[in-house]
């Protein structure tokens, strides 16, 4: 059996995807995957992360910041030749929207004019959904109103195109046609499970010229110890993140040339399940905030530069300053307990901690965490609660399904702006799993993203973010991360810190292999050239 050439870069990405479908996923590990398939009319800039044109080369905004007019790229064509077209964005975007997809990041659509109504099934004809196709070429897109981040939105995975034939040939099995068309800088090769994903460059993409690495491995690695063992043995180029690794090998990991820090848009929190008695007691949640020494949490476990979050968005989001929430007070808990039926954690029912774990690493974390939360409640509270280790799969589906008491979780910002913190707590939104509701938020959040004044805007949503974390608690708040990433810059170029923690496949290279290709080159040409005996 003849051997498997190795990739160019091979990457220690995490957790296993779930999938790789645009519409369907939720996850980092998959989000890095698929933006490298699957394109959108922007893309964004690896270095500032700002949106930069794709498949669409430029566009024509209206005077009154409502109406989009994108032209795609004459040489835009699909891996497998056939053109890319405006009806492609049509056919991907509503398809995103129907709400038999069941796309979690639906929302991200809802700026566009009836998107919201036509994936809530109130509007049931998609051409009354403000994307239509004028030609083959220009694609028009009506907002509800103006949207600052509107072009941000469209290099989002959600928002990328994708086979429209592929997917009515074969249905929920689309994604294992080979070949696969994909829109993006690279071709899906092959997906072993808890193996690897294979991608190889496209040969096609409008960027080729500029797209480097030939093939890129994504290994799914749960366990920190195996990670960076591929990684000190040269098995692996790239570990992504600081959860991939060991927990107890962090501060010396920390301070080598080849492990790069860096300031992103990353929260940890936990939900509350409002659905459950006695987590719908707005002072039960209060009491259990307040218990909270975050500054503990961050001394003892993260110990990688997190600052202790009492607010859910992270201080340097653009155009923004969060308010302040619930401190540390546990003599107040203990009152807001005693008020809800509590006194000194009389009766309160044994409950569960939801987290993610395997061993080591982020799960070594979620755990540590769970057991500091576990303790901090026992000694302010009084109260017992059990911990919940299972899958992230597990975890993920049990959050949809509303099927846990209060569950760990992370939100990591899809593009600059507070929107992408606080919009997700909204009513409807898929990404919400609390069972929360407040009329009033949902209408700050409305009213802040019709606001075309920074600063009005701001206050709008100053104000909604103090009901998510003073007046309702719905989320728990613990710390902001701190970005890291794991490769050495004397081999790989390209990979930039940046707010989003985004570094595209296509402006990623290989910098020892480029220059040893070169001096074999120069040798070749001085052997070639040199005199020979006859």
């Amino acid at each position: 059996m003849p051997h498997e050439k190795r990739a160019d870069l091979v990457i220690v990405n995490g957790a296993e995807p779930e999938s790789l479908d645009p519409a369907i996923i939720t996850g980092l590990s998959e989000m890095r995957i698929v933006s490298a398939l699957f394109e959108g009319l922007t893309r964004l800039n690896p270095k500032t992360v700002a949106p930069e044109p794709s498949l669409s080369d430029h566009w024509e905004i209206s005077p009154d910041g409502k109406i989009y007019t994108f032209h795609i790229r004459d040489n835009a064509v699909w891996s497998t030749g056939e053109p890319i077209t405006a009806d492609d964005f049509v056919y991907s975007w509503i398809r995103a929207l129907d709400p038999a997809t069941a796309s979690d990041y639906a929302g991200q659509l809802y700026y566009i004019k009836n998107a919201e109504d036509f994936n809530a099934g109130k509007i049931k004809d998609p051409n009354l959904v403000g994307v239509h196709a004028l030609d083959p070429h220009t694609l028009r897109v009506e907002l509800n109103h103006p949207t600052a981040f509107f072009l941000d939105l469209c290099a989002f995975q959600t928002l990328a195109i994708v086979p429209r034939k592929t997917i009515e040939k074969y249905g929920d099995r689309w994604l294992l046609a080979r070949p696969l068309p994909s829109s993006g800088a690279y071709e899906l090769v092959e997906w072993r499970l808890n193996d690897k994903v294979r991608l190889k460059k496209n040969p096609r993409y409008w960027d080729a010229a500029n797209t480097e690495l030939e093939l890129v491995d994504f290994l799914p690695v749960g366990t920190p110890n195996t990670a960076l063992s591929l990684y000190e043995t040269g098995a692996a180029d790239v570990v992504w993140d600081k959860d991939l690794l060991p927990t107890e090998q962090f501060d010396v990991i920390k301070t080598r040339p080849d492990s790069h820090t860096f300031t992103y848009l990353g929260t940890y929190f936990f939900r509350f399940n409002l659905d459950r008695k006695p987590f719908n007691d707005v002072r039960v949640r209060k009491a259990l905030t307040l218990a909270i020494d975050r500054d503990r949490l961050t001394r003892r476990v993260t110990k990688a530069g997190e600052l202790p979050a009492d607010h859910l968005t992270p201080d340097g989001t653009a155009n923004y300053h969060p308010p302040h929430g619930l401190g540390y007070d546990p003599q107040l808990a203990r009152k807001l307990l005693a008020e809800a039926g509590y006194p000194g954690g009389k009766n309160f029912p044994r409950f569960q901690y939801m987290f993610n774990a395997a061993a080591g690493g982020a799960a070594k974390i979620h755990e540590m965490i769970a057991v500091e939360l576990q303790q901090m409640w026992r000694e302010n509270l009084g109260i017992e609660m059990d911990l919940q280790q299972v899958e992230v799969k597990v975890l993920y589906a049990n959050q949809s399904r509303m099927d846990y008491d209060v569950s760990r979780s992370s939100w990591i910002g899809d593009y600059n702006d507070a929107n992408t913190f606080l919009g997700m707590f909204v009513s409807n939104d898929g990404n919400n799993r609390t069972g929360w509701t407040n009329e009033v938020y949902d209408n700050l959040i409305h009213e802040a993203n019709e606001e075309v004044d920074k600063h009005k805007r701001e206050q709008l949503f100053q104000q909604a973010e103090k009901i998510l974390v003073q007046d309702d608690v719905p989320i728990v708040p613990l710390y902001f991360y701190s970005g890291f990433n794991l490769f050495d810059p004397k081999k790989v170029d390209g990979i930039y810190p940046n707010i989003l923690d985004v570094h595209p496949l296509n402006a990623i290279r290989r910098i020892d292999r480029a220059e040893s290709a070169a001096e074999s080159e120069k040798n070749q040409s001085l052997l070639t050239s040199a005199p020979t005996k006859n």
